[in-house]
Parts: C-alpha cells; structure tokens; sequence
C-alpha cells in the first residue's frame, strides 16, 4: 500500500503517471488560456499607454468615487440587514422563519438588471404604485436608487455567508454568558459578534467586490439621473466610439477596478487573521426568545419580506399586461400581447437560443475543467497545487467587467472576436469555479482504500482514479455544471460588452428593449426570464444537496 497524504489521498505513483502528468499539463494549459491570458492582457495593455488625462477629462474620479460609494454603502447596508434577518430567522424562535428565509433569499434568483426593470415599474411615474394610489414613492434615478437596488440584491449573499458563521457559534460560549448575568444584548456584543466577526467581513467584501463592477443597475437607474459609474463608463466609451484606442482606455478603467478589487481581499485578509478562534465543542447556539417582541417582529419581517419580493413582481406583470406606458391600469386594457410580441421576436427567439446553447456548453467545459482540477488538487497532489485552485477561483473574486474586457481584448488578437466563443470562454473564466467549489469538498473527504484496492487489482493510474473517486464526485460535478448554466442563462455583464450582431443573448435582448424604450416588451421578456430561472434554480438546488451554493468569500479563495 502506497503512504497516505493527510487526508486519505494516496501519494506516489498516481502523481508520476505520464497519463496523470498528461492531465496536470492540459490543465494547467486551459487555466492559462481561461484566466491568465484575459487577466495578463488587460494589465499589459493598461500598462501599455497613459490615457489618465483623456480619462480624467472625461469623469474618472466621479465615476471612481461613485462605485466605491455605491459599493461600500450597499455592502455595509446588506450586511446590517441580512445580520439581522439571520438573528431573527436561524437565531429566534420567530413563527414562520422558514417561509420568511424563503423570502429572503428570492432576490437571489433574479438577475439584477432584471430587479432593475421591475423597481422601475412599481415606484417611478407611470408605474404601479402611481397607478393603484395616484402618486409615484420615489423617482429613484440616481445614486440613491443604485445603492438602494444594490442592497437589496446583495442582502441573499450576506444572509448565505452570515447565516453560516452563526451556525458555527458554540452554545457553551452563550450560555456561560448568560449564567454570568448577561443579558441577550450583552451576549450577542461580547459573544456573538467575536466569533461571527470574520463572516461579516467576508460578507462585505464579497458584496463590495461583486458590487464594484456591476453594470445592470447602474445602467438602467443610475446612468439616467447622471450618475457614472466606471461600468458604465467602460460601456459609454465602447460603444459611443468617442474614444481613439477603446480597449486601451477600457483596460485602464479595468486596472483601477482591479487594484480596487485587490485592495479589499487585502483587507479582508488583513481582517480575517484577528478572528476569534474557538474550539469548536459544544452544540450549535441555542435558540432565543423574543418574548412580547415576538409577533411584532414577525410583522415586520414578513411586511418587508414581501414589499421586496411581491411589489417588483406585480410591477412587472402589470407593466407587461398594459399595451403601453401611460395606459391606465383596468381589466379592460389588459392584453397579451407584449408577451406574445416579445416572445415571438426574431431576436428573442435568436437570444434564448444562443443563451442556451452558451449555457449549455459553458456547463460541460467548467463540468471537465472543475472536475479534473478537484482530482488533481485534491486526489493527485503536487507540488504547484495552491497555485492552481488560486487561479481557478481567483475570476470569483474579480468583478466580471474585467473579465470581459480581457476576453474583448483576446477576441481582437484571435479569431473569437465578433463570435460566440469569445462569449463562452468569458463563461468558463466566471464560472469555473462553481464546479471546484462544488467537487473538492466531496473528493477531499473520500477514503484513498477504493483507489489503492482498484491499484492492486491491475488498473493504471488513472483508471483507479476514474473508476473509483472521479465517478463517486460526478454527481457533485453535475450539481456544479448545473448551476453553472442556470447562472450563465441569466447573465448580463459578460454578454453585453461581448456581443456582436448575431450573438447576442437573451439577458442582452431585455437589455436592448429597456434602452430602446420598449418597456412593456422588456417587462414582458422579464417577466418570463424570472419565472423560468426561479423554476430552473427550484429543480437545480434539490439536485445539490438542497443547498444555494454561494461564491467563495475572499479569504476562501485566496
């Protein structure tokens, strides 16, 4: 029998085979091409010029100072909010806390740029609540609505990464408090808080860092009250042609949002080495009574709870209903139409076909390249293996702008450019690392006895591998490829600085109407999309384990 590696992975001959090395070397050839060469691209070519004075001309410290404003304040507010809602709903005995964490979680699965669109519908002139009462709440435009858009749809993420610190919280620790006279405020302050300290600031730098490149909802709110952002600068300057070397300019922007990016996994790493470290014994924190606070609490859980799920959704389906903007609200001027118009439309058919075909094929190729990373890294170890998970989550800490200006530079130099492949390998960049999240937990916890058995009955090496731990984490595999297509169906960021004519794909077709002024088309189209991702995320989450997977936080991933 071959010496064990810690954790039961067998060490010797599996990581000497010429058909193992074989492996290693085409992996580390698609990580190169996938992540190195789009990355290593946009810094040479930003390094390559100085457009800082075209730049600063044209608004980059306003766009700067707006992203980070936007980023910060939406990640600090979705973490004071999803800290309560996790202390409400996992830590309280608050009555229906399993339909309130459903309610929670569902802007989770609609796109942005999509909750954009419907927002817009239920609190601006013309829209729903305008409608029903006669006056519009708020005519968001503007930085205050992209902050406010912002936070709702990060709320979900912090909740997933909070929730999870607050499960590892001992119960000896609180309950040792309490006997000692403290009282539950004093408990969560001097207790709590400690221990969850590293899950709040993993919560808000991956909010930050997600919310940083975002391009939906500055686009559609921001930009029309004059707010810029550097995603919608890097869009304007693209597509406005008002620049003389676009991708040189675009890749400047992008180093600004990579520095940025960098600065705060720096933090949070910098942050996370002060946590508190307990020993891990002891049940899981006890649950506490609110007492008379109990239904009121409920009451306005559930009040928010639904006012932020059910009030876009209605928006969106009275806006898709009336035949056009500025059409009362009754019976008799509902119709199909929309829908019927929107769905029938050459290039809606022409998008959700190429958004399927996307999907699917960014599913099977994060499918093999996830799989083979998790064997090598966590079957097969060697020397470099830090490296390659480094590289494979590293795009999941980098927000997606840069991604697809590196894949709009290599489309240049190659002949992707205009194509859909451009697009698809901006997809397995983003997403690969869905799949190695989702298999390496499942490969580093099996036991190394099936492959050295399969060893001794005459397999080679990678037959042992294959035939024992890689067909065991298949299903895992599977789940990950899953959810890389219900992600890559809905995506927006990539796609719309990628797209060509003939290759766009359905989140830039709702896109395309929302800026065409077609809004009851887009709300229609929207309305659809968020209903089949709503269903394909239902059939999607059972399939893994019934969990919503999450993105790594920044101290995870490097």
């Amino acid at each position: 029998m071959s010496t064990l590696l810690r954790g039961g992975t067998p060490a010797g001959v599996l990581r000497r085979s010429p058909a193992t090395g074989l492996l290693r070397g085409s992996v580390w050839v698609a990580l190169l091409a996938v992540v190195i060469a789009p990355m290593g691209l946009v810094v040479s070519l930003a390094l390559g010029a100085n457009h800082l004075p075209q730049l600063l001309a044209a608004g980059l410290v306003g766009a700067t100072v707006n992203s980070v404003v936007s980023a910060a304040c939406s990640a600090a507010l979705a973490v004071g909010i999803a800290t309560a809602a996790a202390l409400l709903i996992e830590r309280s005995d608050l009555p229906g806390r399993g339909g309130a964490r459903l309610l929670v979680l569902t802007p989770l699965l609609i796109p942005p740029f999509v909750g954009a669109i419907a927002w817009t519908g239920l609190l601006t002139r013309g829209g729903l609540i305008d409608q029903l009462l006669g006056f519009a709440p708020w005519q968001f435009y503007g930085g205050g609505g992209v902050i406010f858009l912002l936070t709702v749809y990060s709320v979900p993420v912090a909740y997933l990464v909070i929730s999870a610190a607050l499960a590892r919280v001992p119960e000896d620790l609180e309950v040792a408090a309490r006997i000692a006279g403290a009282d539950p405020t004093r408990v969560f302050a001097d207790v709590t808080l400690p221990v969850i300290r590293p899950g709040l600031i993993a919560a808000f730098t991956l909010v930050f860092i997600g919310n940083l490149g975002d391009f939906g909802i500055p686009v559609l709110v921001g930009t029309p009250g004059g707010y810029d952002t550097l995603a919608t600068m890097v869009y304007r300057f693209l597509q406005s042609g008002t620049v003389s070397a676009p991708l040189q300019v675009t890749s400047q922007i992008g180093l600004v949002l990579l520095v940025m990016a960098m600065a705060g996994i720096a933090a949070d790493r910098l942050l996370a080495g002060r946590a508190v470290e307990t020993d891990g014994s002891g049940s899981v924190g006890s649950t506490l009574p609110l007492g008379a606070l109990r239904t009121p609490a409920a009451i306005v859980v559930w009040v928010v709870a639904l006012a932020v799920t059910v009030g876009p959704l209605l928006a969106l389906l009275a806006r898709a209903l009336l035949p056009a903007p500025g059409v009362a609200l009754t019976f008799a001027n509902l119709t199909l139409a929309n829908l019927q118009r929107a769905l029938t439309a050459p290039n809606t058919i022409q998008g959700l076909t190429n958004s399927v075909l996307l999907a699917l094929g960014a599913a099977v190729l994060c499918g093999v390249l996830g799989l083979s990373i998790g064997l090598l890294t966590t079957r097969m170890p060697a020397r470099g293996d830090g490296v390659l998970v480094f590289l494979a989550l590293l795009p999941q800490a980098i927000p997606g702008l840069i991604i697809a200006v590196g894949w709009l530079i290599l489309g240049r130099y190659t002949d992707l450019y205009n194509t859909l492949w451009v697009i698809l390998g901006a997809y397995v960049t983003a997403f690969t690392a869905l799949v190695v999240q989702a298999v390496r937990g499942p490969l580093a916890g099996m036991n190394s006895s099936w492959e050295e058995a399969a060893r001794i009955s005459g397999a080679g090496p990678v037959r042992a591998l294959t035939d024992t731990s890689a067909r065991l984490a298949i299903p895992a595999a599977i789940a990950g490829a899953a959810l890389v297509a219900v992600t890559a169906v809905r995506e927006l960021t990539l796609s719309v600085l990628l797209v060509a004519p003939g290759t766009q794909t359905l989140g830039v077709v709702i896109f395309g109407y929302q800026q065409a002024g077609d809004y009851n088309a887009s709300s229609a189209l929207s309305l659809v999309f968020m209903i089949v991702g709503v269903a394909a995320v239902a059939l999607v989450v059972p399939g893994a384990g019934g969990r919503i997977r999450r993105r790594p936080t920044a101290g995870e991933t490097l």
